[in-house]
């Protein structure tokens, strides 16, 4: 896979959009929360003011903009069209509309793997109460396979869930492979994108993806509580949907007519108002992310983590987690520390040098995005280097 860094006055001005940079902090946190970022923070600002001191009943206004939010939306993962998102408020919100609404019978079978992120469990584990049957593949470093796939698979199996890009390990699944798995059997394939979808291309229709859901606080560069759900029209016509307001009908605004049907589109899952303001911030973060352009945000990921990559392994007793292999990682790096260091002592030391990571399951994660440069993943590696050598000396005082 092509790694190149983003040209230096794209960088430059990309680096402009987010003010925290002027601290001199260096941020490698994105696959927990992003930053804001200033075109977000400007729309979400000018959304209030207007509710505040403005036209105050702004809706009618603000229908252009959720227009251009779900075309930004599936433009970003190449969907059939807008009227296939819906905008959720979080990943677990999404997969629950799938999990909960569908047909299951005693017996169905559902695949899932112990390296996944919770809020691609729960929805799953807890159809239980109806006899769905629900297997754990054991994996190691997230790495989940077409091949470990195809081994668990049952002719009873209904429904494949996995992430896109694991949360810990940062191991990038083969989609296109998975999903090609999926459909010659007929197995539903839902995917959880959050780690995925504003770092890497993610193409829906190429991956023969039946579910993509993504909070929009990680890589896409939203607020919390903003997100989507895609899904297919055959997928959306096996749903019982078993929450609906009066914005899932077809002309919502026919308040008298009662007998309706749903919404021909995926906005028959947007019951009641929405998080407008979010929406607003969600869409300013789309477009910038768009004007620069996946596949060079991807390309830009691959090449700083690759120096990173190179600059952790360096340090003696670290030792990375994360896939070397370009094909099968994104922008997550996670390294084990040295042998008798505590990953939470390590984060604090490089917290306080000026250097922002996340530990998870006692191992460092670093996870850069693409207005990050390579000094900044020199500093980081430094920042850790130093780190150890604190942890190891206080260790020896005691």
């Amino acid at each position: 896979m092509h790694m190149a860094l983003i040209p230096p006055t794209t960088l430059d001005r990309a680096r402009s959009l987010f003010p925290y940079l002027a601290s001199g902090h260096v941020y490698l946190n994105h696959a927990a929360t992003s930053p804001l970022a200033t075109p977000v923070v400007d729309a979400l600002s000018a959304h209030i003011a207007n509710r505040a001191t403005g036209e105050i009943d702004t809706y009618g206004d603000d229908l252009p903009m959720i227009k251009e939010w779900r075309k930004n939306v599936a433009r970003l993962i190449n969907g059939e069209g807008p009227e296939r998102i819906s905008f959720a408020m979080n990943t677990s919100d999404a997969l629950n509309i799938v999990a909960a609404g569908l047909p299951w019978r005693d017996g169905d079978h559902i695949l899932l793997n112990n390296a996944e992120f919770p809020a691609n469990l729960h929805p799953f584990l807890h159809l239980r109460r109806h006899g769905v049957q629900v297997d754990m593949m054991q994996v190691e470093n997230g790495i989940v396979t077409p091949e470990t796939i195809a081994r668990a698979l049952r002719p009873e199996t209904r429904l494949l869930a996995i992430s896109a890009v694991q949360f810990l390990s940062g191991y990038r699944a083969d989609l296109e492979a998975i999903g090609a798995l999926c459909r010659d059997r007929s197995i539903l394939f839902v995917v959880d994108g959050i780690q995925a979808v504003g770092a890497v291309p993610v193409d829906v229709q190429a991956m023969h993806i039946d579910c993509l859901a993504a909070g929009a606080q990680k890589w896409q560069m939203a607020p919390q509580g903003t997100g989507f759900l895609y899904l297919t029209d055959d997928l959306q016509s096996s749903i019982t949907q078993q929450h609906v307001g009066w914005l899932s009908v077809a002309t919502p605004w026919n308040f008298k007519d009662l007998d309706q049907e749903l919404d021909a589109t995926a906005r028959r899952y947007e019951g009641g108002t929405l998080n407008i303001a979010g929406l607003h911030a969600m869409n300013a973060a789309l477009r910038m992310l768009l004007d620069v352009g996946i596949a060079a945000i991807a390309e830009h990921l691959l090449a700083i983590t690759d120096v990173l990559i190179r600059e952790l392994t360096g340090i003696d007793g670290v030792r990375c987690i994360t896939p070397s292999d370009p094909q099968r990682r994104a922008g997550i790096v996670t390294v084990r520390p040295p042998s008798g260091l505590r990953a939470e002592e390590l984060a604090v030391h490089m917290r306080n040098a000026g250097v922002t990571i996340a530990v998870r399951e006692g191992l460092l994660r670093f996870s850069p995005h693409f207005y990050n440069t390579p000094d900044e993943m020199h500093r980081a590696a430094s920042a850790l280097r130093d780190a150890i050598a604190r942890s190891r000396d206080g260790a020896g005082a005691r």
